[in-house]
């Protein structure tokens, strides 16, 4: 019992320390000036989330002995942090290639409508706060 609350602390600050250096990264980019309507910045880092969640599970899927720490950090920590867009972007993969095709494509194409909406409706709520 012990040792599993230490087992959880310890994740719990890997988690932590990955999220700090991927939400580090994320703004640090984010003050690189671009002037185009396109948001290339957000969709570079989208786009290098998602290769690096790609890159560690497929590291993971090819070996049996990874330290969890590690996996933790930079799958949940680093890519959670930097973008969640690369765990969903995993997740509708592994969906696909798991051939749940209905639920992959439904997954994708609720989560997309269903954020914007989100977002949309909290733009309105706030202002009525205003």
């Amino acid at each position: 019992m012990f040792q599993k609350n230490i087992d959880f602390l310890v994740h719990l600050g890997m988690a932590a320390l990955g999220g700090a250096v991927g939400a580090t990264a994320r703004y640090a980019l984010g003050l690189i000036p671009v002037k185009t309507v396109f948001p290339w910045v957000t969709f570079f880092i989208n786009l290098t989330g998602a290769l690096l969640i790609g890159f560690v599970t497929g590291i993971i899927m090819g070996r049996k002995a990874i330290n969890p720490n590690l996996v933790i950090f930079v799958k949940i920590g680093v890519c959670g942090g930097f973008t969640t867009f690369s765990t969903f972007s995993l997740e509708v993969l592994n969906l696909l290639e798991e051939d749940h095709l209905f639920t992959g494509i439904l997954y994708a194409v609720a989560s997309i409508c269903t954020c914007l909406l989100g977002v949309w409706v909290g733009r309105r709520l706030a202002g009525y706060c205003m």
